[in-house]
């Protein structure tokens, strides 16, 4: 696949969803968790979303059990602790896996675009982050450790 639009996902409640519904629009996508220190991300990924959406920004949060076993629960679960605790009101997707056979195959392509420090194309952990601009393109990967406030330029420049 040469393009982010080429790719399909579930909702967090099993609906298909199809990237291409996204043509036109900066998408930045991370691997989330409900009990990693990195948690409280999601308040500034949907302070990110309130801010920018109306200009085009769309934030797709993909929670991952891979790391530590940190998000155990159902779509359903997640979902709910996502909105009760950090009030997200941005799309999230079906859990899936971002590394090993079993990765979703928009995450393998994700990977192989943008790889990580040294070449490195796996996850190392919850809350990387990619950006895709306008046309479908990863404009730049993020560690977990880059806080959604630290994204505001990079999100400033492609919007």
């Amino acid at each position: 696949m040469a393009n982010f639009y080429d790719f399909d996902a579930l909702t967090i409640d099993g609906k298909p969803f199809s990237m291409d519904k996204l043509r036109g629009q900066v998408v930045l996508v991370v691997n989330t968790a409900s009990a990693c220190g990195f948690t409280p991300q999601l308040a500034g990924l949907q302070k990110l979303h309130e801010l920018h959406a109306q200009q085009g920004l769309v934030v797709l949060g993909f929670p991952c059990n891979q790391f530590g076993a940190q998000d155990k629960g159902s779509n359903e679960e997640i979902a709910s602790f996502c909105q009760r605790n950090y009030g997200v009101t941005f799309q999230m997707m079906s859990k899936i896996e971002v590394n090993g056979p079993g990765a979703h195959a928009l995450f393998q392509w994700l990977r192989e675009q943008a790889p990580g420090i040294l070449g490195s194309t796996s996850i190392k952990w919850n809350f990387t982050k990619f950006l895709v601009d306008r046309q479908g393109h990863v404009l730049e990967r993020f560690a977990p450790n880059t806080t959604p406030e630290d994204l505001s330029s990079a999100i400033a420049s492609a919007l």
